[in-house]
């Protein structure tokens, strides 16, 4: 396996300082030290030089992947179905051909733990390794399931941490397919890019436990009662890879008051002093 990591990642210019955060997290918990970061953008990023010296600072290797205005004109877009739905659905179509795989997060996710085991994982045969938030609650997994018809599936994947097998992926996932798909079922697609992947590719995916690689601060009351009291905060802390703060409740808000705040805004310090040198 190639000794460097590579990280993607789908912002625009008001969640810079949140990637920042991810970003850093996740480097300072690895057991390895090279990593090159791909950011999809349209234009490039207000912040760019900010991004690229901030990476530089963590040893990071930064590519601004920059799309260009037609990169979708052939996609549908509206409200519902913004541009943005198509960027981790297609980017194989804008990395460089020579990557094997790259692992996509979300820029409101807290790295705790190495990544190191997660993104070396077998995916052999598969396109992607994800995790699914209903795999304890048959009720809307079988809702799912009928909405999208992929009974085949394991479950409904969150796509907020997805390691893209890239070798299978450019066999596999076409841009006509998904277009098809988005004309003959929209209607049916409460989150788009989301539902597209589980429906069309759901029985491609790896599945991998949401308490380590995926776990949605929400619900951690959820996940206590789920394992008989083991999953507290310490076992969080100790076992947890990605924590993701799902939902429109923030930690970078004045008006979070998680169970996790404290641990975000630890990171969030660290970043924002680093950010001073700039």
């Amino acid at each position: 396996m190639n000794s460097s990591i590579h990280l993607l990642f789908a912002i625009d210019d008001h969640y810079v300082e949140q990637f920042m955060v991810t970003l850093y997290s996740i480097v300072t918990n690895s057991s390895k030290a090279s990593f090159d970061v791909y950011v999809m953008q349209k234009q490039p990023l207000a912040q760019n030089e900010t991004i690229a010296l901030f990476c530089e600072q963590l040893g990071v290797s930064y590519h601004p992947v920059v799309m260009g205005d037609d990169a979708f004109k052939d996609a549908p877009t509206t409200d519902r179905y913004p541009e943005t739905i198509y960027y981790r659905l297609l980017a194989h179509e804008f990395l460089p051909e020579d990557l094997e795989r790259i692992l996509y997060v979300d820029a409101d996710i807290l790295c705790l733990n190495d990544i190191v085991p997660f993104y070396e994982m077998d995916l052999s045969g598969k396109c992607y390794a994800a995790s699914s938030h209903t795999a304890d609650s048959n009720i809307p997994e079988l809702v799912n399931k009928l909405r999208l018809q992929n009974f085949e599936t394991d479950g409904y994947y969150n796509t907020g941490v997805l390691l893209m097998n890239l070798s299978e992926i450019r066999k596999t996932v076409k841009r006509s397919a998904i277009l098809d798909y988005i004309q003959k079922k929209g209607a049916l697609l409460l989150l788009p890019d989301q539902d597209i992947l589980n429906a069309l590719y759901g029985h491609l995916v790896e599945l991998v436990p949401d308490s380590i690689y995926n776990y949605d601060a929400r619900y951690n009351t959820l996940y206590y009662a789920r394992s008989f009291g083991e999953w507290d905060l310490n076992w969080v802390i100790e076992h947890t890879v990605f924590l993701h703060f799902c939902g429109r409740d923030k930690p970078w808000k004045d008006s979070y008051r998680g169970r996790y705040a404290a641990l975000y805004k630890h990171y969030y310090h660290h970043v924002r002093r680093l950010s001073m040198t700039l």
